[in-house]
């Protein structure tokens, strides 16, 4: 997948075109709406916002779906329903899916993708931005929250030149709090059955077909270079930020390592589901439930 380097990222670059009037919490809408924003490469990114069925919230939960989804997909739905009970939400598509612009480079410049939604987030006046990804989402949000993070500066893992990128990302773009659920660990995991299905998706040219007239979704045609920070570098850059990672026991995609793997990385909490498949199609209300609760207190 294509890729720039960690360093050469651009300032994120928020447009929100929305139908609505400002109003509610801190100029928050008072109902639902869309808009498009701009991420800093130009791409632009479909985005939902909902405010928190509860009442005034000052804490908004992005989502981050995962490969092959968006902000219309059933599982993406629901899941909003269940965190709008508790906070603020906003979802979006990634950039090569639904009607955001671009092509997918499953979970590289996807980044810039979730830190456009989280400065929209924080320029509706929400207090507290936390990040939620389910598989791909997981491995975005993941990379985000360590390459946006308060402390990212400090980390010896960082070049110089993101290090400065990150810093000069706080107060818009860096997120509260984080939960990645069903996320792999590692790059180019090919150890199950779906997971060689889906790089014969993405690495194929008539695998490229199928996800762009099989699964609505655009991807690049060109290799990662160079190779983008993994989930399991990025999780010692996370702290001081909470961090849940979630996974299930049943998940067809990656095996127990991944979640374990990344538990080890670095401060997090980990929660093994029993039964449990992959992502948000596997995660029940109850789940979603505690999730947000969860977010909404770290």
């Amino acid at each position: 997948m294509s890729a720039v380097a960690e360093g050469r990222f651009h300032s994120v670059d928020v447009s929100s075109i929305s139908p609505y009037a400002p109003g509610g919490v801190g100029g928050a809408p008072d109902g639902p709406g869309r808009a498009t924003l701009s991420t800093s490469d130009g791409v632009r990114i479909e985005a939902l916002y909902e405010p928190c069925t509860a009442g005034a919230c000052d804490t908004a939960i992005v989502v981050a779906h995962g490969f092959t989804g968006s902000v219309d997909r059933p599982a993406v739905r629901r899941a909003a329903g269940v965190f709008a009970k508790r906070a603020a939400v906003v979802s979006f598509s990634f950039r090569g899916h639904g009607r955001s612009g671009g092509h997918s480079t499953v979970g590289d410049r996807e980044v810039l993708d979730l830190a456009a939604a989280v400065a929209w987030a924080r320029s509706l006046g929400h207090r507290r931005v936390v990040t939620v990804g389910f598989s791909m989402g997981g491995s975005v949000v993941l990379r985000h929250a360590a390459l946006y993070g308060a402390a990212s500066g400090a980390h010896e893992g960082l070049t110089g030149a993101c290090a400065a990128h990150a810093v000069g990302k706080v107060r818009d773009a860096h997120a509260d709090a984080v939960a990645a659920v069903s996320a792999p660990a590692r790059w180019y995991y090919r150890g199950t059955a779906p997971m060689r299905r889906l790089h014969w998706v993405v690495t194929r040219p008539l695998g490229r077909l199928v996800g762009r007239y099989g699964f609505g979704t655009r991807i690049h045609h060109e290799d990662w270079d160079p190779v983008p920070l993994s989930p399991v570098e990025a999780v010692p850059l996370i702290a001081p930020t909470p961090l849940l990672v979630v996974h299930g026991d049943r998940d067809p995609y990656f095996p127990l390592d991944h979640p374990r793997m990344l538990a080890d990385a670095g401060p997090c909490e980990l929660w093994l589901e029993p039964g449990m498949g992959h992502a948000e199609n596997a995660a029940d209300d109850e789940l979603l439930g505690r999730l947000a609760d969860w977010l909404v207190r770290a």
